[in-house]
């Protein structure tokens, strides 16, 4: 591939390709690895991992490859405990329960350990790049990590969000266009506001900070890296053309639904897990939207959901699941890490190529538009 960006230089990768991390399963250690040896950044999301499970993923990546990896958590934000109309919510979920042979929903504790708790045991893993999302980090975190000489990055959907955390110390930022599946990482202002399409947001980011970006949203194939590039991001962070992967471990249905699904197809949601998150049109997600005050706030939506999610996996129902996935969705295909790496890198280079005939096929047209 003849595109380089300074953040292969510094990562020492040989594609401007990021991984996203898929807290909940998708990146498995093999998705993570192959990812790693194919030249790109995979990642560990290890947000709903506690302490002993992040370190033996780590250790399962480790095993896979010796290439550099990065490891990703929740920024910690106060956990709301506000349950509202309870028992009006599990009332509206006792349906789908029941249909999936589960007992009655209740609430639930939610997983994954303290931030500090998983802090330290991210920091113990090895990996070269520590990412977050969810909003900014405490500044002792920072701190720790920088000493730990592990390169920081993390994620905002506005430049104002940019710049603050561009303040805080990070390496570069993700900026997450709304094309992007899976949950926004909003956090000032509401999230309608940080609704803003990867062609508008990247650029006035890369003009507003001095740090690399890396531009997260809509991208499958290596014209829209190739876009992204062109608009000044140094990387791009892809997630739903890696959940399509063999590797990938996410449940077959849901690799059928994103393979069958349009770019039209997908919304901003609440239903699974109390936080804004772009997914794939389902029944659950239409039946829990069309009742009000359904709806937990994160991560209590997200701890009830879950034995829902759990038993529709083993089922293969994928009307219980959720699907997220980005706009670009339909532009996924099923293959091996290694495959989609390598046909992202051709790509980039048939696109580049293209370009240069397109610009000097211009150019030869309007001069001789200007002799004649």
């Amino acid at each position: 591939m003849s595109v380089t960006a300074i953040l292969t230089q510094k990562l020492k990768i040989a594609h401007p390709i990021f991984q996203a991390p898929l807290a909940g399963g998708g990146d498995t250690p093999d998705l993570v690895g192959a990812v790693c040896n194919a030249g790109g950044m995979g990642f560990i999301g290890a947000a709903y991992l506690n302490p002993e499970q992040i370190a033996a993923t780590a250790a399962a990546v480790r095993a896979r490859t010796s290439r550099p990896f990065g490891i990703n958590l929740f920024a910690p934000i106060p956990p709301s405990m506000d349950c509202g109309n309870a028992e009006t919510i599990l009332a509206s979920m006792a349906p789908y329960f029941a249909e999936l042979g589960l007992p009655s929903p209740s609430l639930q504790k939610p997983g994954g350990g303290s931030f500090e708790e998983q802090l330290a045991a991210a920091l113990a893993t090895g990996a070269s790049v520590f990412s977050f999302t969810f909003g900014e980090l405490p500044a002792n975190a920072v701190e720790i990590i920088k000493t730990r000489n592990m390169f920081l990055i993390g994620t905002a959907t506005t430049v104002d969000e940019a710049l603050t955390l561009e303040k805080s110390g990070v390496d570069a930022i993700v900026a997450q266009g709304s094309e992007a599946g899976g949950h926004r990482g909003t956090f000032r202002g509401d999230f309608a506001a940080g609704m803003i399409g990867g062609i508008s947001l990247v650029p006035q980011i890369v003009d507003a900070v001095r740090v690399p970006v890396i531009a997260s949203g809509g991208i499958v194939d290596g014209r829209g890296i190739v876009a992204a590039l062109a608009l000044g991001a140094s990387a791009v962070q892809m997630g739903t053309a890696f959940l399509t992967c063999h590797e990938s471990g996410i449940p077959e249905a849901y690799k059928k639904a994103i393979l069958a699904a349009h770019e039209d197809q997908t919304r901003i949601t609440r239903a699974f897990s109390g936080r804004p998150a772009r997914g794939i049109v389902n029944r659950f997600m239409e039946g829990i939207e069309s009742e009000e005050d359904s709806i937990l706030p994160f991560p209590l939506q997200n701890a009830l959901t879950r034995p829902l999610r759990t038993e529709a996996a083993k089922q293969g129902r994928a009307e219980f699941l959720s699907l997220w996935a980005g706009q670009g969705v339909r532009m996924a295909q099923r293959q091996s890490a290694a495959e989609l790496v390598a046909r992202l890198a051709t790509e980039i280079d048939e696109t580049v190529a293209s370009l240069h005939s397109r610009v000097a096929s211009a150019t030869k047209a309007s001069a001789t538009a200007e002799r004649t």
